[in-house]
Protein backbone atom coordinates (compact mmCIF):
# COMPACT_ATOMS: atom_id res chain seq x y z
CA UNK A 1 0.00 0.00 0.00
CA UNK A 2 1.22 3.57 -0.89
CA UNK A 3 1.26 6.21 0.92
CA UNK A 4 -1.61 8.19 -0.79
CA UNK A 5 -3.21 4.95 -0.78
CA UNK A 6 -3.21 4.43 3.23
CA UNK A 7 -4.89 8.04 3.47
CA UNK A 8 -6.70 8.40 0.21
CA UNK A 9 -10.48 7.94 0.95
CA UNK A 10 -11.79 5.71 -2.17
CA UNK A 11 -14.32 7.68 -4.13
CA UNK A 12 -17.42 5.90 -4.11
CA UNK A 13 -16.46 3.75 -0.66
CA UNK A 14 -16.89 5.05 2.70
CA UNK A 15 -14.14 7.00 5.42
CA UNK A 16 -15.07 5.37 8.23
CA UNK A 17 -13.64 7.91 10.75
CA UNK A 18 -14.29 6.27 13.44
CA UNK A 19 -12.10 3.46 12.65
CA UNK A 20 -9.23 5.90 11.52
CA UNK A 21 -6.83 6.32 14.38
CA UNK A 22 -5.77 9.79 15.16
CA UNK A 23 -2.52 9.13 16.54
CA UNK A 24 -1.44 6.03 13.84
CA UNK A 25 2.27 5.99 13.43
CA UNK A 26 2.44 3.24 11.15
CA UNK A 27 3.37 5.08 8.29
CA UNK A 28 6.10 6.70 10.13
CA UNK A 29 7.28 5.17 13.46
CA UNK A 30 10.54 6.98 13.76
CA UNK A 31 10.08 10.73 14.34
CA UNK A 32 13.79 11.66 13.59
CA UNK A 33 13.66 9.75 9.98
CA UNK A 34 10.04 11.19 9.47
CA UNK A 35 11.55 15.22 10.39
CA UNK A 36 14.30 14.29 7.60
CA UNK A 37 12.42 12.91 5.44
CA UNK A 38 9.80 16.12 5.53
CA UNK A 39 13.14 18.37 4.99
CA UNK A 40 13.50 16.67 1.88
CA UNK A 41 10.37 16.56 0.37
CA UNK A 42 9.89 20.54 0.92
CA UNK A 43 13.35 20.91 -0.60
CA UNK A 44 11.81 18.99 -3.43
CA UNK A 45 8.08 20.74 -3.79
CA UNK A 46 9.99 23.82 -3.99
CA UNK A 47 12.34 22.90 -7.18
CA UNK A 48 8.88 21.37 -8.74
CA UNK A 49 7.20 24.37 -7.62
CA UNK A 50 9.75 26.57 -9.14
CA UNK A 51 9.13 24.32 -12.33
CA UNK A 52 5.18 24.83 -12.32
CA UNK A 53 5.43 28.85 -11.98
CA UNK A 54 8.03 29.05 -15.29
CA UNK A 55 5.48 26.52 -16.86
CA UNK A 56 2.60 28.54 -15.93
CA UNK A 57 -0.05 26.03 -17.44
CA UNK A 58 -1.29 24.15 -14.39
CA UNK A 59 -1.99 24.70 -11.16
CA UNK A 60 -2.19 22.79 -7.72
CA UNK A 61 -4.76 23.04 -5.14
CA UNK A 62 -4.25 22.26 -1.59
CA UNK A 63 -6.97 22.28 0.85
CA UNK A 64 -6.98 21.86 4.39
CA UNK A 65 -9.68 21.32 6.76
CA UNK A 66 -9.78 20.03 10.16
CA UNK A 67 -11.42 21.05 13.66
CA UNK A 68 -10.00 23.65 15.94
CA UNK A 69 -6.04 22.77 17.05
CA UNK A 70 -6.02 20.32 13.76
CA UNK A 71 -2.83 22.07 12.50
CA UNK A 72 -3.99 23.69 9.71
CA UNK A 73 -1.31 26.42 10.14
CA UNK A 74 1.12 24.26 11.15
CA UNK A 75 0.99 21.99 7.98
CA UNK A 76 1.91 25.34 6.04
CA UNK A 77 4.42 26.72 8.53
CA UNK A 78 6.12 23.12 7.95
CA UNK A 79 5.25 21.35 5.17
CA UNK A 80 5.91 24.84 1.83
CA UNK A 81 8.95 26.48 4.45
CA UNK A 82 11.51 25.43 1.75
CA UNK A 83 9.25 27.27 -0.69
CA UNK A 84 9.63 30.65 -2.05
CA UNK A 85 6.86 32.88 -1.64
CA UNK A 86 6.72 33.45 -5.67
CA UNK A 87 3.96 31.03 -6.66
CA UNK A 88 2.48 29.98 -3.67
CA UNK A 89 -0.61 31.67 -2.45
CA UNK A 90 -2.45 31.17 0.92
CA UNK A 91 -5.98 31.64 1.16
CA UNK A 92 -7.49 31.76 4.91
CA UNK A 93 -11.13 31.54 5.24
CA UNK A 94 -13.08 32.93 8.01
CA UNK A 95 -16.83 34.34 8.16
CA UNK A 96 -18.29 35.54 5.24
CA UNK A 97 -18.76 39.20 4.78
CA UNK A 98 -21.76 40.90 4.31
CA UNK A 99 -20.93 40.99 0.38
CA UNK A 100 -19.99 37.17 0.14
CA UNK A 101 -23.23 36.17 1.89
CA UNK A 102 -24.78 38.06 -0.84
CA UNK A 103 -23.46 36.14 -3.51
CA UNK A 104 -23.72 32.02 -3.96
CA UNK A 105 -21.26 30.62 -1.10
CA UNK A 106 -18.63 29.36 -4.01
CA UNK A 107 -18.50 32.60 -5.17
CA UNK A 108 -15.59 34.09 -2.26
CA UNK A 109 -14.00 30.76 -3.17
CA UNK A 110 -13.54 30.52 -7.07
CA UNK A 111 -12.04 33.58 -6.53
CA UNK A 112 -9.39 32.36 -4.68
CA UNK A 113 -8.43 29.79 -6.56
CA UNK A 114 -5.10 29.54 -7.98
CA UNK A 115 -3.70 30.73 -11.59
CA UNK A 116 -1.96 28.46 -13.54
CA UNK A 117 1.24 28.31 -12.56
CA UNK A 118 1.08 28.31 -8.62
CA UNK A 119 0.05 26.54 -5.74
CA UNK A 120 -2.99 27.59 -3.86
CA UNK A 121 -3.41 27.11 -0.27
CA UNK A 122 -6.95 26.97 1.67
CA UNK A 123 -6.56 27.50 5.19
CA UNK A 124 -10.46 26.39 5.48
CA UNK A 125 -12.65 26.47 2.70
CA UNK A 126 -15.58 25.70 0.67
CA UNK A 127 -16.63 22.91 2.92
CA UNK A 128 -17.61 24.89 5.92
CA UNK A 129 -20.74 25.50 4.20
CA UNK A 130 -21.54 21.75 4.86
CA UNK A 131 -19.71 21.60 8.26
CA UNK A 132 -20.31 24.56 10.35
CA UNK A 133 -23.50 25.38 8.47
CA UNK A 134 -24.75 21.80 8.68
CA UNK A 135 -24.08 21.17 12.57
CA UNK A 136 -25.11 24.98 13.92
CA UNK A 137 -27.97 24.66 10.95
CA UNK A 138 -26.80 27.89 9.46
CA UNK A 139 -29.14 26.82 6.22
CA UNK A 140 -32.22 24.82 5.37
CA UNK A 141 -30.93 20.94 5.28
CA UNK A 142 -32.40 21.04 1.24
CA UNK A 143 -30.08 23.52 0.74
CA UNK A 144 -26.81 22.37 2.33
CA UNK A 145 -27.55 18.83 0.84
CA UNK A 146 -27.61 20.66 -2.60
CA UNK A 147 -23.74 21.60 -1.87
CA UNK A 148 -22.51 18.19 -2.08
CA UNK A 149 -22.90 17.88 -5.59
CA UNK A 150 -22.38 21.97 -6.36
CA UNK A 151 -19.06 21.07 -4.82
CA UNK A 152 -18.39 18.47 -6.59
CA UNK A 153 -19.18 20.14 -10.27
CA UNK A 154 -17.07 23.05 -9.10
CA UNK A 155 -14.17 20.97 -8.62
CA UNK A 156 -14.50 19.48 -11.36
CA UNK A 157 -14.64 22.47 -13.43
CA UNK A 158 -10.89 23.29 -11.58
CA UNK A 159 -9.58 19.59 -12.16
CA UNK A 160 -10.51 19.69 -16.25
CA UNK A 161 -8.89 23.28 -16.51
CA UNK A 162 -5.76 22.59 -15.47
CA UNK A 163 -6.57 22.65 -11.63
CA UNK A 164 -4.81 19.52 -9.58
CA UNK A 165 -7.00 19.06 -6.12
CA UNK A 166 -5.52 17.73 -3.03
CA UNK A 167 -7.63 17.66 0.09
CA UNK A 168 -6.30 16.77 3.22
CA UNK A 169 -8.60 16.44 6.75
CA UNK A 170 -6.50 16.91 9.57
CA UNK A 171 -7.97 14.13 11.94
CA UNK A 172 -7.07 14.87 15.94
CA UNK A 173 -8.78 13.50 18.49
CA UNK A 174 -10.84 15.04 21.23
CA UNK A 175 -8.12 14.23 23.78
CA UNK A 176 -5.29 16.04 21.64
CA UNK A 177 -7.72 19.21 21.06
CA UNK A 178 -8.37 19.17 24.46
CA UNK A 179 -4.50 19.41 25.44
CA UNK A 180 -4.00 22.01 22.33
CA UNK A 181 -6.84 24.40 23.61
CA UNK A 182 -5.12 24.15 27.22
CA UNK A 183 -1.65 25.04 25.96
CA UNK A 184 -3.31 28.05 24.33
CA UNK A 185 -4.33 29.12 27.63
CA UNK A 186 -1.02 28.43 28.79
CA UNK A 187 1.30 30.13 26.97
CA UNK A 188 1.04 34.18 27.14
CA UNK A 189 2.06 34.41 23.28
CA UNK A 190 -0.11 31.47 22.42
CA UNK A 191 -3.38 32.74 24.34
CA UNK A 192 -4.20 34.98 20.97
CA UNK A 193 -4.94 32.23 19.06
CA UNK A 194 -7.68 30.92 21.75
CA UNK A 195 -11.11 31.47 20.84
CA UNK A 196 -13.46 31.04 23.51
CA UNK A 197 -16.36 29.96 20.67
CA UNK A 198 -13.82 26.97 20.19
CA UNK A 199 -15.54 25.54 23.63
CA UNK A 200 -18.86 25.98 22.12
CA UNK A 201 -17.85 23.84 19.05
CA UNK A 202 -15.86 21.42 21.29
CA UNK A 203 -19.54 20.42 23.22
CA UNK A 204 -20.60 19.66 19.25
CA UNK A 205 -17.97 17.29 19.03
CA UNK A 206 -20.12 13.85 17.64
CA UNK A 207 -21.76 16.32 14.93
CA UNK A 208 -18.74 17.63 13.58
CA UNK A 209 -17.47 14.37 13.41
CA UNK A 210 -20.48 13.13 11.26
CA UNK A 211 -20.52 16.17 9.58
CA UNK A 212 -17.13 15.56 8.06
CA UNK A 213 -17.86 11.63 7.77
CA UNK A 214 -20.86 13.17 5.09
CA UNK A 215 -18.10 15.18 3.35
CA UNK A 216 -16.16 12.55 3.23
CA UNK A 217 -18.34 10.25 1.62
CA UNK A 218 -19.94 12.32 -0.72
CA UNK A 219 -17.49 14.33 -1.78
CA UNK A 220 -13.84 12.19 -2.50
CA UNK A 221 -13.83 12.10 -5.90
CA UNK A 222 -11.52 10.52 -8.74
CA UNK A 223 -10.74 14.20 -9.37
CA UNK A 224 -10.56 15.61 -6.20
CA UNK A 225 -9.71 12.94 -3.51
CA UNK A 226 -9.81 13.54 0.31
CA UNK A 227 -7.06 12.38 2.53
CA UNK A 228 -7.52 12.01 6.51
CA UNK A 229 -4.62 12.59 7.80
CA UNK A 230 -3.62 11.16 11.41
CA UNK A 231 -2.91 14.60 13.21
CA UNK A 232 -2.40 14.02 16.68
CA UNK A 233 1.27 13.72 16.18
CA UNK A 234 2.24 16.91 14.37
CA UNK A 235 5.66 15.60 12.83
CA UNK A 236 3.46 12.73 11.60
CA UNK A 237 0.74 15.00 10.02
CA UNK A 238 3.51 17.42 8.45
CA UNK A 239 5.61 14.32 6.95
CA UNK A 240 2.47 12.16 5.63
CA UNK A 241 1.48 15.59 3.55
CA UNK A 242 4.64 16.72 2.55
CA UNK A 243 5.13 13.09 1.05
CA UNK A 244 1.74 13.39 -0.82
CA UNK A 245 2.13 17.01 -2.34
CA UNK A 246 6.30 16.01 -3.20
CA UNK A 247 3.89 12.65 -5.03
CA UNK A 248 1.48 14.69 -6.77
CA UNK A 249 3.87 17.64 -8.30
CA UNK A 250 6.17 14.62 -9.62
CA UNK A 251 3.41 13.14 -11.00
CA UNK A 252 2.15 16.16 -12.64
CA UNK A 253 6.37 16.68 -13.47
CA UNK A 254 6.04 20.78 -14.96
CA UNK A 255 8.74 21.61 -16.98
CA UNK A 256 10.70 24.78 -17.42
CA UNK A 257 9.58 25.83 -21.07
CA UNK A 258 12.35 25.80 -23.77
CA UNK A 259 13.14 28.91 -25.59
CA UNK A 260 11.65 30.09 -29.05
CA UNK A 261 15.21 31.41 -29.59
CA UNK A 262 18.69 29.98 -30.34
CA UNK A 263 20.99 31.13 -26.77
CA UNK A 264 24.10 31.04 -29.47
CA UNK A 265 22.61 34.17 -31.35
CA UNK A 266 22.15 35.92 -28.59
CA UNK A 267 25.67 37.79 -26.46
CA UNK A 268 25.59 40.09 -23.07
CA UNK A 269 27.94 42.47 -23.64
Amino acid sequence: MTLVSKFRVAPGGRAHLGRRNPADLSAFPDREAAEAQSKADGEAINTLQDRLYAEGQRALLVVLQGVDTAGKDGTIKSVFKETGPVGVLVAPFRAPSEEERAHDFLWRIHKACPPRGFIGIFNRSHYEDVLIARVRKLAPTSEIEARYDQINAFEKTLAETGTTILKFMLHISKKEQRERLQARLDEPRSRWKFNPGDLGDRKLWIKYQAAYELVLDKCSTQWAPWHVIPADHKWARNAAIAAIVRATLEAMNPQYPKPKWDPKDFKVV
